[in-house]
């Protein structure tokens, strides 16, 4: 008898797609007061359940550099402005400073 595919994690199935991620995290940027910045993290956690928060980091990451490259979010690194194409580590996202 053939193996058979093992089923797939259910929420493997409901990773957020990027125009999702786009919506919450432009959303929760827009609603940032002045000076201030959201984490990854609260990005992730509306848009996965609390236990698979993580898995949707890296789709978050991946929008949050293209909405910089376009000038629509600011990526920030302690506190500084970072060139979205070559940061690492803990970063934070905010709007445009004239949004």
């Amino acid at each position: 008898m053939p193996d058979r595919p093992q089923p797939q994690h259910e929420a493997e199935a409901r990773l957020p797609d990027e125009a999702r991620a786009q919506q919450v995290l432009l959303s929760l940027s827009a609603a940032c007061a002045p000076g201030k910045s959201i984490s990854p993290m609260d990005v992730a956690l509306a848009l996965m359940p609390e236990a698979d928060w993580q898995r949707a980091l890296p789709i978050v990451r991946r929008v949050a550099v293209r909405l910089a490259l376009e000038g629509r979010l600011i990526i920030y690194r302690k506190g500084k402005q970072v060139d979205p194409s070559d940061f690492r580590g803990v970063y934070r996202l905010g709007p445009p400073s004239d949004a």
